[in-house]
């Protein structure tokens, strides 16, 4: 068994063999909670991989299942044991809430991120400046030593894309993103050129979404797709609350925002016209 990829893809792909291993037994989730002697809800986050395993229920999930060839148990234990691990980002524990931190783990694996923003740069795409007034508007009364753990974290997370085998990455920004003056003209100003730059990257596509296209298809919503290297990891369409988020793995929802997605980008300036887009928003800020 493949064990490629970080805690958190690791977690997936257990949670994932275990619900198939259980539901080829025929075990129902009671019969697990009985034996594990926990909430119906819990068995849902562990096999969705939301939640860490410990060795021992995987090894009495496995004799529930009938799993007794010692090579594919072991297997699985690996795979448990390496789904507990820290990631880089552990060390940020004090400032990232759990919801996020699954977000985090699940970039950090991807090899393709999409995204469309209607409200404000990615966070991959974002200046210190920047990052820092959005972090300051969304809690204004964090101190300031934990706005700027946030920060240090978002920065941190950039590092991937000009890192060994960086992501796709590919962000459609509607031109409300553009205009919004996030720390005023100088901080926006500084915020649009490094967008520019960024989309120097053979990895990067920045793409405007202009007010003139009208109604689209990404009205309402902000949503981020992240594809994996292993065809074994399914896509995940990952959307962010004001209170946490939401995870989208079927095939069929993540087939509705693919589509979305395609709109969009059909919909939006090409990349090129988006720089110049970007370039000329910028001069009205000085």
């Amino acid at each position: 068994m493949a064990t490629s990829g970080g805690p958190t893809v690791r977690r997936r792909r257990l949670g994932s063999e275990l619900r198939r291993l259980r539901e080829a037994a025929g075990v129902s989730v009671d019969q697990v909670c009985d034996l594990l002697r926990c909430s119906v809800s819990k068995v849902s986050r562990l096999e969705n991989g939301r939640v860490p395993v410990r060795t021992r229920d995987v090894q009495d999930l496995l004799s529930l299942y009938g799993v007794h060839d010692d090579e594919r148990r072991e297997a699985l234990l690996a795979l448990a044991r390496e789904s507990r691990r820290h990631g880089w980002w552990h060390d940020y524990h004090d400032v990232v809430p759990a919801w996020f931190e699954i977000y985090i783990g699940l970039e950090e694996d991807a090899a393709s991120i999409s995204v469309y923003e209607s409200q404000l740069v990615h966070g991959l795409l974002q200046t210190a400046d920047y990052a820092r007034h959005v972090i300051r508007a969304e809690a204004p009364e964090s101190p300031d030593d934990e706005v700027e753990r946030k920060v240090a974290l978002r920065l941190d997370r950039q590092g991937r894309l000009t890192g060994e085998n960086p992501p796709r990455l590919w962000v459609i920004l509607d031109e409300a993103v553009l205009r919004r003056p996030v720390g005023g003209p100088v901080v926006m100003r500084g915020q649009l050129e490094w967008l520019r730059k960024q989309a120097e990257l053979p990895n990067v596509t920045i793409q405007a979404l202009p007010f003139a296209v009208g109604a689209h298809a990404g009205l309402g919503s902000t949503f981020s797709i992240l594809g994996f290297p292993d065809s074994g990891d399914h896509d995940v369409v990952y959307i962010e609350e004001a209170a946490g988020s939401l995870y989208l793995e079927r095939a069929s929802e993540i087939r509705r925002y693919r589509v979305k997605l395609d709109y969009l980008m059909a919909s939006a300036l090409s990349p090129e016209e988006s720089i110049q887009m970007i370039s000329s928003i910028a001069e009205e800020m000085k």
